[in-house]
């Protein structure tokens, strides 16, 4: 059962120097205090690709280039369900700031199962961990 509208949230994997860049969301958010992978709330009429551009610079001051789709999860929490389209990015220009986050780090894939992430993020970190993403 899902509970209300289903929120569409674009993500991306951003990976630099064999590292994926990961945020930790802010105390006082939804699932406050987890580590994710940047991005946000796709607005009405927005493309996936230009919520992912547009996220990323407003919340780490950053500019990407969107490549392809690497996964997409639909997940109900109790209180809402999200439906995340995960792609892999690179990195254009800048250093990552946390302006919209607590805080970021440039994970190894071994380092990733040292952070706490959200449910809905689970299935991504198994293929992630598998792969030869890195």
């Amino acid at each position: 059962m899902t509970a209300g509208k289903i929120i569409e949230v674009s993500a991306a994997l951003i990976f630099h120097q064999g590292r994926l860049l990961i945020t930790q969301r802010q105390a006082a958010a939804h699932l406050g205090g987890l580590w994710e992978f940047p991005g946000g709330k796709r607005e009405p009429g927005e493309s996936f690709e230009a919520c992912l551009v547009r996220e990323i610079h407003e919340e780490l001051a950053v500019e990407i280039a969107v490549d392809e789709l690497f996964e997409e999860v639909t997940h109900a929490y109790p209180e809402k369900t999200v439906h995340l389209k995960f792609f892999i990015c690179r990195l254009l220009k800048g250093e990552p700031q946390a302006i919209g986050c607590a805080a970021f780090h440039w994970a190894t894939k071994e380092e990733l199962a040292n952070f706490e992430f959200p449910a809905a993020d689970l299935k991504l970190l198994e293929k992630l961990k598998t792969g030869t993403w890195f």
